[in-house]
């Protein structure tokens, strides 16, 4: 009997809950008996896409009860009182109650979210998509201002970048993150994840620009 597309893809899946149990899990036991027992203890927010390509575990090395994740299309951040819910909720609840150190906001580039958003015909069967990205619409406006005839690769890697610094000044609108950035207690940062290249851009306030992870200071945004 052949099996369809989907039972492939449950069985792909299951397969890799069975190879967690039998070669992972024995070597993290410790990691998640503690983890469960002492709770979780974040040191930062990661907000990014949806992506399927991206991995924010793998990419910051982070372990079990390391890293908060929120992901959703586009890493966006509705300024508060906008749109308030799952994202809004995921966003307190790491600042007030998990007390976080860092929220970093994370883009990555051939994101099909930006795409969209340069190109709305696209979405025109995805009217829930259409909307939510009307959190991005600003950094689109920004960029077509000042770049009115360049191509549209570059008009999308440029829009990438402007959406994350679009998101960060969201989060200053929460009032959670706003009290907690006034007390000296948190810091925000802004990233441009390369996949294909395996690089990590941050956004340095001083220079104006992204710049390579590896630059010898580590830029963040207060």
């Amino acid at each position: 009997m052949v099996r369809s597309e989907a039972e492939l893809s449950r069985e792909r899946l299951l397969a890799g809950v069975r190879k967690f149990r039998r070669e992972v899990y024995p070597h993290r036991q410790a990691d998640y008996e503690r983890v469960v027992r002492e709770g979780q203890k974040p040191h930062a927010l990661f907000i990014t896409c949806a992506d399927s390509r991206v991995d924010p575990e793998l990419l910051t090395q982070s372990g079990p009860g390391e890293i908060f994740v929120l992901r959703n299309i586009g890493n966006l951040v509705p300024a508060y009182g906008e749109m308030l819910g799952g994202v809004s909720s995921a966003v307190e609840f790491a600042v007030a109650a998990l007390q976080v150190k860092q929220i970093v906001v994370c883009g990555h580039a051939d994101c099909g979210a930006m795409k969209g958003l340069l190109h709305p015909e696209q979405l025109s069967t995805m009217p829930t998509v259409k909307s939510w990205l009307r959190n991005a619409e600003a950094a689109l406006s920004v960029v077509q201002a000042r770049n009115p005839v360049e191509p549209a690769t570059l008009l999308l890697d440029n829009l990438i970048e402007e959406n994350v610094l679009l998101q960060i000044s969201h989060l200053r609108t929460h009032p959670s993150v706003a009290a907690r950035i006034a007390a000296g207690k948190m810091i925000l940062s802004g990233w441009v994840y390369d996949i294909a290249r395996g690089t990590v851009h941050l956004y340095d306030e001083g220079q104006s620009r992204f710049v390579p992870v590896e630059a010898e200071s580590e830029p963040t945004l207060g």
